[in-house]
């Protein structure tokens, strides 16, 4: 059988290089793992991928029928067998993965009907029909996703006047603002780039003051030095454009943040773990600027960020976090996705979902982009496929869902912008023709000129250097297609004699030292060129620096060649653009970006990458046809002004803008605010009465205001008397009257601030320790007695420390247990009570009869997309599906809710649906919240989006200044669905075993990604037993104390 030889000729291939790598037990095949080429594992996925089961039986028959050289058959015969195997086995997974998306349809469908009919009972009868209208027109393949642009204001000059400061996170990779290393792993790419560039020109922009970049410092000997520097400038301009001085802290930065290992640079997928941490130390250096800006240009007041921008799953996880914090609006650049990755990874069918995740932490990274979309203001998509291809796949997106409930528009396709300044416009003159022949040494015998030394690198591959160049420029990626690319190229005789081939494959020195992606896409396309005998037609240069990528683009156009990009998906395709801005015609993949950017440029053409054929004959036409040619050339030097960065930033401006603007309001009617600013700073200046007495008594020369001698003081002459009661008298004493709250009088209120603001250490109890009927075991009594006695141990620190609780109980519950308890409310100086919906502060808002009143600026703080009455509704149906309302799974907990939390006894644990299953659902209904399940099991509260027990810790540090990383933080080993969230950041944790009996984890999610989200090496966490005295507690937390310095 002919059209099985290749198949033979593999089968031989691998039988030469080790049949036995072959292992039944492990069907699955990943080129990407990390390590030495394993020519078996290349051999058998080129099989598995490229043949049919039915060919892979007919040669196995084949060989069965064949008797000669009876080892060698019988090992050909065994070894076909397990190939066909894991055809079989693929065949299996692409099933499942079928089965899966026509389950996640039929949700998606059960989700639109349920929309409709809650939203038809509260529109009228007009708008009742256009609902209906909508759903029935609902598969209409297009809608559109941005605001019309004639509603919106540009940006312009006129916006000059404002003072903006806008946050930028990437966090993976290596970047900095000169010599990036681009391409030097799979971290440090086109991001990298594309995010240093927007920061330089977002910071020219009229009305954009200062723009942060913020990504990992990076500290091991592995990588650059320049890497751990904290502060980088990108931009130096200390002038606008009407030399106007700008101010000292104006332009753009990259600001590194230590989190994690210090010592070693991580890969994106073992960031996951130290991703609060990060998040605490941005909020510190967010706090501090927004302080320093506010003196500079915001008239004393903080000028808070008026965006955050996350790029990438990672940072879109942080900048959701920040924006909760502080309350500011998010923007989400999602790059590559991870539901679309697994979607393409499960149809390879080499590997199970569960290899997947272990090797990507896919599953991880999802619910990153999930909760980033939740939170997102505006998302910011390269193209319109990325919206309906790929943001589609999220539970947290549905076209359909969102034009029936007339969601605003969050999506804004702005094309990436483009340095042009490295490029020099060639002229379009027939000139050019004759000028490559000039600099590289004529005909004549003429001295060549000087030319860059990337070119002499691409040349000395070349037998003849003047034919047209096809250029390709990206990672050795088996996705990028570049195989495919050299097959058309080498079974094309024409397109051979016209043309050379220049493979620009990032930077390498040993390919056995590559990754096994990396290095098997080489080797492939080194024997390819073998194959062909492509030798003086295909160039493939080790090495080349970034400000070599400018020349390399140069030299193609000066031959009047072609640039290629045959990815199998392009997401957008900055390089065609570059390609383009240099003079060069295109051919690019028709899936994806490439189709948004040949129909702004018009520039060249599209073609499947699958399409060897296609590919040859698009890259022949353009090569030969010299009008069509220069037609190409000129329409995208017309059209490329549209990927300039000032027109990105224009675009981008004017859509955040549009943007519904948030940022920290404090009530100026907050009980004891109008207690004047003179009597808050009282018990400062006692403070400093007290130590200038303390100094006068060691030093008898010292003076109060030079004047007053302390001998004489003491003496009581009357002229120092009269001076002293002068000072004092400047001093007003607080007044004892009491204030009135929402018509309550409220007692002992000394202050404008909670005595929390005065604090250098705060300790948070957060125990978790509850009954079966979901009460406060009697050991969290002692426990927090016990931990009372070990902070006062310290006597040095212990005045300056102050205690908080969190918990899920209400208000009134806790102060019940506090008062069966015998502990005074008064020894906590802040309550977190409601799973974070609420913060108190005894003995500041309180009321006559000791009722505590609720931080009303954490309450608008947290109240972003919460929507108590419709939330009710919704989950009730959820927890009670219809058909089981007689023994119903859970029944509202009046006491335990309030404004911000709906809560509900769980009646039948195990018909409880876990929470990521019920955020899921709560998604798809286009519902943006955070339930959870708290005291061991036996309630669900539900609370806003960007509310918790650890966002409210990062909002006591927003309102009052106490840094997160001087809390300590003293948990239990296990506890509510929350729990995970509270051991990771910058303040220190202490775990105490065996005190809380059981919690509420097994409710959390189907995939354990407790791994991902805790880090397991960190020296700010410790654990100590439950049974510990309080000299054990009080030297576990100075040990920690001395480790997170």
């Amino acid at each position: 059988m002919a059209g099985n030889e290749w198949i033979n000729g593999y089968l031989e291939a691998i039988l030469d290089s080790g049949a036995a790598a072959i292992e039944e037990q492990k069907p699955t095949v990943d080129l990407r793992e990390r390590g030495h080429f394993n020519p078996t594992k290349y051999f058998v996925e080129e099989v598995v991928t490229g043949v049919d089961e039915t060919d892979l039986h007919r040669t196995w028959i084949k060989v069965v029928a064949t008797r000669n050289a009876r080892e060698r058959s019988s090992r050909l015969e065994n070894m076909c067998w397990r190939i066909w195997h894991l055809t079989r086995k693929k065949k299996q997974l692409e099933w499942e993965e079928l089965q899966r998306l026509a389950k996640r349809r039929w949700e998606r469908e059960l989700v639109r009907k349920d929309a409709t009919e809650d939203l038809a009972e509260d529109l009228s009868e007009g708008e009742k029909g256009d609902t209906v209208s909508e759903l029935i027109h609902a598969e209409t393949p297009r809608v559109s996703f941005h605001i019309n642009a004639s509603s919106l204001e540009l940006w312009s000059d006129d916006k000059k006047e404002k003072k903006l400061y806008i946050i930028l996170i990437s966090l993976h990779g290596l970047v900095r603002g000169e010599n990036m290393e681009l391409g030097r792993d799979s971290d440090t790419g086109g991001q990298v780039k594309y995010v240093v560039e927007l920061s330089r020109a977002l910071a020219k922009m009229p009305g954009v003051y200062r723009v942060d970049l913020f990504t990992r410092q990076v500290l091991s000997p592995e990588v650059d030095w320049s890497y751990g520097e904290p502060t980088e400038m990108l931009t130096t301009a200390s002038e606008d454009a009407d030399g106007n001085d700008v101010g000292e802290s104006s332009g753009a930065y990259i600001i590194r943040i230590p989190f994690g290992p210090r010592d070693k640079y991580l890969h994106k997928e073992l960031l996951w773990p130290y991703i609060q941490e990060f998040v605490d130390g941005a909020l510190a250096h967010i706090l501090n600027m927004s302080k320093v800006l506010g003196e500079q240009v915001g008239g004393g007041q903080p000028v808070w960020p008026y965006v955050i921008h996350g790029h990438y799953a990672d940072a879109g996880d942080s900048a959701a976090l920040l924006s909760g914090a502080l309350n500011v609006p998010m923007v989400l650049t999602g790059h590559s996705l991870g539901r679309n990755k697994l979607e393409q990874l499960l149809k390879q069918g080499r590997q199970s979902k569960e290899d997947i995740n272990s090797m990507y932490k896919i599953m991880r990274r999802i619910e990153a982009e999930e909760l980033s979309l939740d939170v997102a203001e505006l998302v910011i998509t390269s193209t319109q496929q990325e919206i309906e291809e790929q943001w589609g796949l999220y539970d947290g997106f549905d076209v359909k869902l969102e034009k029936i409930l007339r969601a605003r528009a969050r999506r804004g396709v702005i094309p990436p912008g483009m340095d042009f300044s490295s490029v020099v416009v060639q002229e379009d003159a027939s000139e050019v023709d004759g000028e490559l022949p000039t600099v590289i040494g004529g005909t004549d015998g003429s001295s060549p000129k000087a030319i860059p030394t990337i070119w002499s690198e691409v040349m000395r591959f070349l037998t003849n250097p003047h034919k047209p160049m096809i250029l390709a420029l990206s990672r050795p990626d088996p996705k990028k297609n570049i195989t495919t690319l050299l097959k058309a190229f080498g079974e094309c005789r024409p397109l051979r004699e016209l043309a050379n081939l220049t493979l620009i494959m990032g930077n390498r020195d040993d390919i056995d030292e590559m990754t096994g992606g990396n290095a098997s896409v080489l080797i492939t396309v080194l024997k390819l060129i073998d194959k062909y005998d492509l030798y003086g037609l295909v160039a493939y240069p080790k090495h080349h620096k970034q400000t070599d990528v400018p020349d390399i683009y140069r030299l193609a156009a000066k031959t009047k060649g072609v640039f290629i990009n045959p990815a199998l998906v392009e997401p957008f395709g900055l390089t065609l653009i570059e390609a383009a801005a240099h003079g060069l015609p295109m051919v690019a993949t028709k899936n994806g970006g490439p189709v948004d950017i040949q129909r702004a440029l018009n520039n060249g053409l599209l073609v499947d990458p699958h399409d060897q054929q296609a590919i040859a004959d698009a890259l022949l036409k353009l090569v030969s046809e010299k009008n069509l040619w220069h037609d190409c050339r000129r329409n995208g030097w017309k059209n490329i002004h549209l990927y300039s960065w000032p027109e990105h930033c224009r675009t981008y401006l004017t859509k955040v803008a549009a943007c519904r603007m948030r940022h920290p309001q404090w009530k100026t009617d907050t009980p004891g605010d109008e207690v004047s600013a003179e009597v808050s700073s009282l018990n400062d200046s006692l403070k400093d009465v007290h130590d200038m007495s303390l100094r006068l008594s060691v030093d008898d020369k010292a003076s109060l205001t030079g004047s007053l001698d302390p001998v004489a003081s003491s003496s009581g002459e009357p002229d120092v008397q009269d001076q002293v009661k002068r000072v004092l008298s400047k001093i007003k004493k607080p007044e004892t009257n009491s204030k009135e709250y929402e018509g309550v009088k409220l007692e002992n209120v000394p202050s404008k601030y909670p005595i929390l603001r005065r604090r250098h250490r705060l300790v948070v109890l957060i125990l978790d320790c509850y009954d079966s009927n979901g009460l406060p075991e009697k050991k969290m009594a002692q426990l927090i007695q016990d931990i009372f006695k070990a902070v006062r141990l310290d006597t040095q620190n212990a005045k300056f420390t102050g205690f908080a609780i969190s918990t899920a109980m209400p208000v009134s519950e806790t102060m019940e247990f506090l008062k069966s308890a015998k502990i005074q409310v008064n020894e906590f100086d802040a309550l977190i009570c409601g799973s974070g919906s609420e913060v108190y502060y005894p003995g500041t808002y309180t009321a006559e009869d000791g009722k505590l009143f609720a931080d009303p600026d954490y309450a608008s703080h947290i109240a972003f997309h919460w929507g108590y009455e419709g939330l009710k509704k919704t989950i009730w149906k959820l927890m009670n599906p219809e058909g089981e309302q007689k023994s119903p799974c859970a029944e509202e907990d009046a006491k335990s809710s309030n404004a911000h939390c709906v809560a509900y006894f769980v009646k039948e644990l195990s018909k409880a649906k876990k929470v990521d299953d019920l955020r899921q659902k709560l998604r798809m209904r286009g519902l943006r919240c955070h339930p959870m399940y708290c005291r061991n099991s036996t309630r669900m509260q539900v609370v806003p989006l960007l509310a918790s027990r650890a966002q409210a810790l990062r909002y006591l540090f927003v309102r009052w200044r106490l840094n997160v990383a001087n809390m300590f933080v003293i948990v239990g080993e296990t506890g509510d669905t929350d729990y995970e969230e509270l051991i990771a950041g910058a303040h220190t944790t202490l775990i105490m075993k065996e005190v809380v009996t059981k919690g509420s984890e097994a409710l959390l999610r189907t995939t354990d990604l407790r791994n991902d989200i805790v880090p397991s090496d960190s020296p700010l966490i410790a654990s100590i037993k439950g049974e510990a005295t309080p000299e054990e507690i009080s030297e576990a937390l100075k040990a920690l104390s001395k480790a997170s310095l």
